[in-house]
């Protein structure tokens, strides 16, 4: 058993540890602020450190999204848990510099998430957009991140694709 599954397998952290201790996050320092029961509102404090200091001297987008990139697909996982669930897109928009720590915040509201569930009961499959960010001290929006997720009945296979040789 890899290191990855005996952290996110053991019934003995809970699931703020297990986010923090993931080894990904545990190299980023991450604290989880906030995990509601059921992921539907997320908190994390991504410090800004010299490991994560790009040539400028603020927070390296690297590092960003690093952290962003899993969220919405996770929280999903939660939610839709007899689904398969990736990240299909991530697109951020650096709108200040990092010169602080920041927050990740994301949230999903009830209306995105019975939307999600219409179109699964509908067609099986759902690609919703999240918007969340990446907020200063002073609350102030430094990173916004858009990720489109791709949940798909486990059975789902892309139809028509053919790989070249």
């Amino acid at each position: 058993m890899n290191l990855r599954r005996l952290i996110w397998n053991n019934r003995y952290l809970n699931e703020r540890q297990r986010m923090e201790w993931y080894p990904p996050f545990w190299l980023m320092r991450i604290k989880v602020l906030e995990l509601s029961e059921d992921w539907r509102s997320i908190r994390i404090h991504l410090p800004h450190t010299w490991l994560s200091t790009n040539p400028g001297g603020s927070l390296f987008g690297g590092f960003q999204a690093c952290l962003a990139d899993p969220i919405a697909a996770m929280a999903c996982i939660k939610l839709f848990p007899d689904y398969a669930i990736w990240t299909r897109a991530l697109t951020m928009d650096f709108q200040r510099e990092g010169v602080d720590g920041v927050e990740l915040k994301f949230v999903i509201s009830p209306e995105q998430e019975q939307k999600i569930v219409d179109e699964l009961q509908a067609r099986g499959r759902s690609t919703p957009c999240f918007e969340y960010g990446f907020y200063q001290k002073d609350g102030s929006l430094c990173t916004l991140v858009k990720a489109t997720i791709a949940i798909r009945s486990r059975e789902y296979k892309k139809q028509g694709i053919k790989l070249l040789k």
